[in-house]
């Protein structure tokens, strides 16, 4: 008995120490985000219209529950009918596997974090093939991407038509390229592996001269490999009667919800602004921060979307840029941590 219980003190003192580390990581980002914010007023004299509130943690609630559903769909396909596993389980596997690959996106550099454990997570907790459990993040990425594509583009041609902050707006058509990059590139490896192979290569010998790559060689075979693994993987959920379009209307309701929390969250702090301006501002300032080489885009988040927050008081700017940066990005820092305690539990009963 005694062999058995010192893993899981271990385990314990392991999500203790880990649980700590993300407590620092918050006090730190948010420390350099807001620390220097001296001119922010009183929270208590901060006049909240606190009901306006409401509906931006409602469509946070719900962008989140459509992004899980469309995870769920995803994996209740993946297997055959009499081997799919209760809807419970289902759930509980779709939801962990968006929250961790958040938590990961918030915590590694140009979130590169998200979709690897993902994969990782898929692999080891799902009881799907290997094939499956690669593609389901991989389209849940590239369908996230495309349903931010369908709402940015129209939107961007009218900013642009209109001479809508144009600064702006040439900063959000360039990250509406890499937006557009990944989607591009699974298409391209779906229907021309060949030929995206040998573009791909062609940019890692480039990027090797430049001294970005430092083994040429073996960053060839590996692109040779996983275009392949990629290719037969999206292949499977390409197959899979009317999963495509189910995904990309849901990804696309998922940014929708995401992108309208920033209108709720300043009107409730006295902003008057329009709906569909704070729309389009805030489509074009989280495209602008897409190429950001920091996790969670902390820092340049903030300064762009100051200009989303300008027509608030300098006091309040604090205030409902907190609020907003709760909802985007601490929260999934919060939650990762969490889910590690529950499964260490789970391990252990």
């Amino acid at each position: 008995m005694s062999s058995k219980k010192k893993p899981s003190w271990k385990k314990i003192v392991g999500i203790i120490l880990f649980v700590a580390l993300n407590v620092a990581v918050i006090a730190i980002t948010a420390t350099n985000e807001f620390g220097n914010s001296e001119s922010a007023a009183e929270l208590s004299e901060v006049h909240i219209e606190w009901w306006l509130l409401i509906p931006a943690v409602l469509l946070f609630a719900l962008a989140t529950l459509v992004n899980v559903y469309k995870y769920v769909l995803m994996i209740r396909r993946s297997f055959k009918k009499s081997e799919r596993p209760a809807n419970r389980k289902i759930w509980k596997t779709a939801w962990r596997v968006v929250m961790l690959g958040k938590y990961y996106d918030n915590i590694t550099p140009a979130a590169i974090g998200g979709q690897p454990f993902q994969i990782y997570y898929m692999h080891k907790e799902s009881g799907l093939s290997s094939g499956h459990a690669t593609s389901i993040p991989i389209f849940g990425m590239v369908a996230g991407q495309i349903g931010f594509l369908i709402l940015a583009i129209p939107c961007f041609i009218v900013g642009t038509v209109t001479g809508f902050r144009p600064a702006l707006m040439t900063l959000a058509w360039i990250g509406l390229l890499f937006y557009a990059f990944w989607p591009a590139m699974i298409a391209g490896i779906s229907y021309m592996p060949k030929q995206t192979t040998k573009f791909l290569q062609f940019l890692t010998k480039v990027m090797a001269r430049l001294k970005v790559v430092k083994n040429r060689d073996e960053a060839l075979v590996k692109i040779e490999s996983e275009v392949k693994a990629y290719a037969k993987s999206v292949k499977m959920i390409m197959q899979t009667r009317g999963l495509f379009l189910k995904t990309i209307v849901l990804s696309t309701f998922y940014q929708a919800m995401i992108m309208m929390i920033p209108f709720f969250v300043l009107t409730a702090f006295g902003g008057n602004v329009g709906f569909l301006g704070c729309l389009m501002m805030s489509m074009a300032v989280t495209s602008s921060v897409y190429f950001v080489p920091t996790p969670g885009n902390a820092g340049a988040a903030e300064g762009t979307f100051y200009l989303v927050f300008s027509s608030l008081s300098t006091g309040y700017v604090f205030w409902a840029m907190l609020f907003w940066r709760f909802l985007s990005y601490y929260i999934y820092i919060i939650i990762g941590p969490l889910i590690y305690l529950k499964k260490s539990q789970e391990k252990t009963r």
